[in-house]
């Protein structure tokens, strides 16, 4: 049995849970409305204000979706609920970053700024502090959505392992190399 998998999820006050015939969990709280498909082998049951997450069988498939769809429920729960946030640093001397709404123009090293555009479902937010690196800070209810746009964002331009200069998650350690001059 998954470890994971076999924990029920807790419903807290004014969330509601409601699984469709297709197998879709939908999960209504303060912070929104999140669905997410289930595989039609997994059954997900609400009871006594909790979510129970249950394989038919011992196949190798079943255990792999077992703590898989469980972890997806609790991600959605946790997102109506508490939400989540991801903040990423530019690292590097002349690095930018400015919004105007959901728009993002970023200043990194090339020839021209980068706009990007975040979803609506998201909120963004960049703060840019005396002697502190700029910080951009991702809001919103979908883990997987957020996780999504930091990994774009953060490919625009990745830590390069020599000076550290790029984008990275804020607390994300790059390990560095020594330069050519150290082989000497």
């Amino acid at each position: 049995m998954s470890r994971i998998g076999k924990a029920p999820v807790a419903v807290p006050a004014g969330v509601t849970v409601s699984v469709g015939s297709d197998n879709v969990v939908t999960v209504k709280g303060p912070k929104g409305e999140l669905k997410q498909p289930i595989d039609r082998d997994i059954k997900v049951e609400v009871k006594d204000g909790q979510i129970i997450v249950t394989r038919p069988t011992d196949q190798i498939r079943h255990r792999a979706l077992h703590g898989l769809s469980r972890a997806l429920v609790s991600n959605l729960v946790k997102g109506v609920t508490d939400g989540y946030t991801k903040k990423l640093e530019l690292i590097g001397v002349g690095f930018k970053a400015a919004n105007t709404g959901n728009v993002l123009d970023l200043a990194l090293g090339y020839s021209h700024n980068i706009i990007f555009e975040i979803p609506k479902e998201l909120k963004v937010a960049t703060e840019q502090l005396k002697g502190q690196n700029p910080t951009i800070t991702l809001e919103g209810t979908d883990r997987q959505l957020i996780g999504a746009v930091a990994a774009k964002i953060r490919s625009l331009r990745k830590p390069e392992p020599y000076k550290g200069k790029g984008v990275r998650y804020q607390g994300e350690v790059v390990r560095k190399k020594a330069g050519k001059a150290a082989g000497k």
